[in-house]
């Protein structure tokens, strides 16, 4: 495993990062799930990513169980606040301070730990004042709660108006967390230019697109029982790459991986971590050796020959339109 400074700050993390969105929780069994996690920690990852919405708060229970008896200080967590939880009263979702307060002490408790080491914006609040959150923000920081605040999905603008009052408050803002793959590159033009000036990395998700890069899903051909285009929840993120002008290009990549002597899916983690941007490309996994085949994108770096390759193959099928960052 290799490991990246994470924006302008002090803190490394490990360039593949282990995430339990639609797994822990709801699809996979807790015993496989600690399977996954105790197979992520083998492979050297140290970084794990959850969020608060994940099956409704029972995924960090089970990523708090699955590290417990771990070096705290040996790991990275990450977690995340702003969509509905609990029964979905007024004041359970959102980034209005009460939300935030109670948001992160439920966090602490179910993932069985002091702090987290980054809080995320799960999405822009468009209904509270952006004085309002970082304020909240930044006082759980001094309380010690939590280390360094990131968000989720924001656009550039709303990326540089958090910055500033960020830099206002004395608070370490350091991290954007986008969709990123070969196929979906909406953050290129404007949320990485002004993530740079900020100080900002990307830990990006989905970087085989939903598992639509590991080429198992064929043109004109019945989707595979129990995939992730069959979940009710993934299938509403993986249905725009279920074309089959999309998946007809994803298997010519497939003499590249080759070439490049990758899976195809080590080829889309490996492509995510080329963008010096990126300081970590989230992986999920429903079996463990899913992980211990995707770390093997840690470290590999691809020529600008191959990459052009790439660009060649997907020409027509890539988003690029930064109106495609995701705000509610």
């Amino acid at each position: 495993m290799e490991f990246r400074r994470l924006g302008r700050s002090g803190l490394n993390i490990s360039e593949i990062s282990y995430g339990n969105w639609l797994t822990h929780g709801s699809q996979v069994e807790e015993d496989q799930a600690t399977a996954c996690v105790r197979a992520a920690l083998d492979a050297g990852i140290t970084t794990f990513d959850t969020a608060d919405v994940y099956a409704n708060t029972k995924a960090e229970s089970v990523l708090g169980r699955a590290l417990a008896g771990q070096r705290r200080e040996s790991l990275e967590i990450f977690t995340k606040v702003f969509w509905p939880t609990g029964p979905g009263g007024p004041n359970d979702k959102g980034l209005g301070r009460k939300h935030i307060t109670e948001s992160i002490n439920g966090s602490l408790k179910r993932l069985q730990t002091d702090y987290v080491d980054l809080y995320q914006a799960h999405r822009y609040d468009k209904s509270v004042p952006l004085e309002e959150t970082m304020l909240a923000f930044a006082d759980l920081v001094r309380q010690g709660k939590v280390l360094y605040i990131g968000v989720s999905e924001w656009n550039a603008e709303q990326i540089a108006r958090g910055a500033a009052l960020a830099r206002e408050l004395n608070v370490p803002f350091i991290s954007n967390q986008p969709q990123y793959s070969m196929l979906w590159r909406v953050i290129e033009s404007q949320v990485v230019p002004t993530s740079e000036r900020e100080g900002i990395s990307q830990i990006v998700w989905s970087p085989i697109a939903q598992g639509v890069l590991t080429g198992k899903y064929l043109p004109g051909q019945p989707l595979p029982e129990g995939s992730r285009a069959t979940d009710e929840t993934g299938s509403k993120f993986i249905q725009r790459f279920l074309r089959d002008e999309v998946l007809t290009k994803v298997q010519q990549l497939k003499p590249l991986a080759e070439e490049a002597g990758l899976s195809l899916a080590q080829l889309a983690v490996a492509w995510t971590l080329q963008n010096p941007n990126v300081a970590s490309a989230i992986i999920g996994a429903s079996r463990p050796e899913q992980v211990h085949e995707n770390v093997k994108a840690a470290g590999v770096k691809l020529d600008a020959e191959l990459l052009k390759k790439i660009d060649d193959v997907l020409e027509g099928v890539v988003e690029t339109d930064p109106r495609f960052t995701v705000t509610p």
